[in-house]
């Protein structure tokens, strides 16, 4: 069999060909979707974890299901904190007031991929931090459970380890608010000169 080749030009164009010609709006919405959505699936992999054990231990030691749903909320504090972030970056997608047909028009672009690119990595900052988060606090969370059904003086020490999990969420937060400080779509031509 002989193998294709091509011959025209765009076949040597790679991964940053692709990069430099999405839509700047692109990227500003999939920073969006990688923000909630990878925030949304830690809550639910913590939730999994700590929720698993939880009703394991509880067939050991009833008294412990109320108290350590604690966990669980904990778990779902990265889920909101993704849907905080998702808010803050939808907000600041702004449609300009006029739209010029030429590159030659007085448009700042590379303004719009300044903002573009700059929501993509606050979004997915927030979305990897989230998930390592969501687990911590899950893995955490699991932990307290079974040692508050063997010992129930333990579950006050292992829910201050659980806390400082779930601090890397906020920290994570933080980090994609701050990324995202400097993201604005430009919304109206520069003045030609």
């Amino acid at each position: 069999m002989s193998s294709l080749t091509c011959t025209s030009e765009y076949c040597n164009q790679g991964w940053s060909e692709v990069l430099t010609h999405m839509s700047p709006y692109g990227f500003a919405n999939f920073g969006v979707a990688f923000g909630l959505g990878l925030s949304v699936i830690g809550a639910a992999w913590g939730i999994w974890l700590t929720g698993s054990s939880l009703v394991g231990a509880a067939v050991k030691a009833p008294r412990i299901k109320s108290k350590n749903l604690v966990s669980v909320i904990f778990c779902e504090a990265t889920a909101i904190y993704g849907l905080i972030m998702a808010i803050i970056l939808g907000n600041k997608i702004k449609e300009p007031e006029s739209v010029g047909y030429y590159l030659d028009e007085g448009w700042d672009y590379n303004g719009y991929y300044y903002a573009g690119y700059g929501m993509f990595s606050a979004g997915l900052s927030v979305g990897l931090t989230n998930i390592a988060s969501g687990v911590s606090v899950g893995l955490a969370g699991s932990s307290c459970a079974i040692a508050d059904a063997q010992d129930a003086s333990l579950f006050v020490k292992i829910l201050i380890v659980e806390i400082f999990a779930s601090a890397l969420g906020i920290f994570g937060i933080i980090v994609g608010i701050i990324q995202s400080n400097a993201c604005t779509f430009p919304t109206f031509a520069l003045s030609q000169e």
